[in-house]
């Protein structure tokens, strides 16, 4: 039996997260940007947004959701991130953001055969820069 690699359960996280909020009706900017303050997984927008995305797993919730593991540090991280980003297209002025999480907990096929094991959960505005 072959050993899942924390790399293959964060790739199908982010896969899972980014088809279930283009199926809200976000489109995708952008997949794991990243820059020397960390990675921000997923850049996507709505009409009114652009959304910078923390996607977080939890095989069970005995210990908090994905979402509830997310410290100060790491949303200071992740907003000075999202501000390199914003510099480098030059996007500082012209569009409003946000951050959003998105926790999925339960057991996960990396084949994505079965999704009746997890759940996602979607926290738009989940923190403030």
């Amino acid at each position: 039996m072959l050993r899942t690699t924390t790399k293959q359960i964060g790739d199908t996280t982010e896969n899972l997260a980014e088809q279930y909020l283009i199926k809200q009706g976000l489109r995708k900017i952008s997949k794991n940007f990243r820059y020397k303050t960390g990675e921000i997984d997923l850049i996507m927008e709505d009409d009114q947004h652009l959304i910078f995305i923390e996607v977080r797993y939890r095989k069970n919730k005995l210990f908090g959701s994905g979402s509830e593991t997310i410290s100060v540090k790491k949303q200071q991280r992740l907003i000075q991130t999202a501000r390199y980003y914003l510099q480098k297209y030059n996007l500082t002025e012209s569009r409003a953001c946000r951050f959003d999480v998105v926790s999925i907990s339960g057991e996960l096929d990396t084949a994505l055969k079965s999704s009746d094991r997890y759940h996602i959960a979607w926290l738009p505005n989940a923190f403030t820069a």
